[in-house]
């Protein structure tokens, strides 16, 4: 049964003690509160450098069944930022990727909508979504859903010198403002009945510009969230998207 020691049987321990035993001493008896010490600093440095190395989201974008290389990835996010003059050290500019959106069940992708789908929803209701890149099945999907808006009238209020120039490529499609699918679902010889709302909510940026230079196939097509707080930014990103001479 070991005792406990005294104060002065410590002090008479420690002078016998040299170089490293004094080292294996202190550990043996003080580990824990040094390993409480040491955490707790850790965490102290951690916070403060988190702090201070954290950057600010000027506009959040994403990808929605569109795949684009590292150079383009590249451009689409840290490009935007010199095209701004935005200070790359301590803004920034999320692009999400590998966002897919299909019915298709043959669609290799089609596994991934489930995912895609809740990590949208959450983005558009935490307002941290604020430009969609997507193709035409998705862009479907986003209008009909209700979830862009009007472009046509955005720019008439915020940059009506712009419009005249994107017009040519804005793309109007619908937007589903009520339906009987679920009365449908119950009585299939019901027919299929819709209060709608049209208008210009995309724009097809695959015409000019960036994605003109890189080379897609399929048009590719551009639209603003609703809610985004962030409509100035997105206005700049469509003047960046537009631009024939990047940075």
């Amino acid at each position: 049964m070991r005792l406990r020691e005294t104060s002065s049987t410590k002090k008479e321990k420690w002078k016998q003690l040299h170089g490293m035993q004094k080292v294996c001493y202190i550990w043996d008896y003080y580990k824990f509160p040094i390993f409480i010490c040491l955490l707790f600093f850790y965490i102290i440095i951690y916070t403060v450098y988190g702090h201070f190395s954290k950057k600010t989201a000027v506009l959040y974008t994403g990808l929605i069944n569109v795949s684009v290389d590292g150079q383009l990835n590249a451009q689409l996010s840290d490009g935007f930022l010199d095209f701004a003059d935005e200070d790359a050290g301590k803004k920034e500019v999320p692009l999400y990727t590998g966002l897919y959106l299909t019915n298709d069940q043959n669609n290799p992708h089609h596994e991934y909508t489930y995912a895609s789908r809740i990590k949208i929803l959450a983005s558009i209701d935490g307002e941290q979504l604020d430009v969609v890149l997507m193709n035409k099945e998705a862009f479907d999907a986003f209008s009909q859903n209700g979830y862009l808006c009007n472009l046509e009238k955005l720019f008439q209020e915020s940059a009506p010198d712009t419009l005249h120039e994107i017009e040519p490529y804005l793309v109007t499609n619908i937007s589903i403002l009520e339906d009987n699918a679920d009365d449908l679902s119950l009585d299939s010889s019901l027919s299929y009945q819709a209060v709608t709302e049209e208008y210009p909510m995309g724009l097809n940026v695959s015409q000019k510009g960036i994605f003109k230079q890189a080379g897609f196939e399929d048009d590719v097509y551009l639209g603003i969230i609703k809610n985004s707080p962030r409509t100035d930014m997105a206005i700049k990103y469509i003047d960046y998207l537009y631009s024939e001479n990047k940075p």
